[in-house]
């Protein structure tokens, strides 16, 4: 059975996902064999102090690529990234709130 911490890996803190705090969209990494609705019951479970309420979920799967060190070459392991919207009258994911 997968908790809601198996499924948020981690967030994603690029300049891109920064830029979306503002309209209250907050980028995760999450399981490879995670649904929507178990995204979104998940952010809502583990910012429940916060008041979080889901209006949408959108996944995408990233996959591998080549990379390379010196002579040796491989690949960077393929993950999945969740973009989750809360509603406007949801508060806002506190951990994000000091990055900005």
């Amino acid at each position: 059975m997968k908790t809601a911490q198996d499924i948020i890996i981690r967030p994603i803190i690029t300049e891109n996902s920064m830029d979306l705090l503002a309209s209250k969209t907050y980028v995760f990494e999450v399981r490879k064999d995670s649904t929507k609705p178990e995204i979104a019951k998940a952010v809502e479970e583990v910012f429940k102090a916060d008041k979080v309420k889901v209006a949408s979920v959108r996944t995408i799967n990233m996959k591998k690529k080549p990379k390379r060190l010196g002579v040796h070459f491989g690949y960077t392991s393929e993950w999945k990234k969740a973009i989750v919207t809360l509603t406007a009258d949801s508060g806002e994911i506190e951990f994000f709130a000091g990055l900005n």
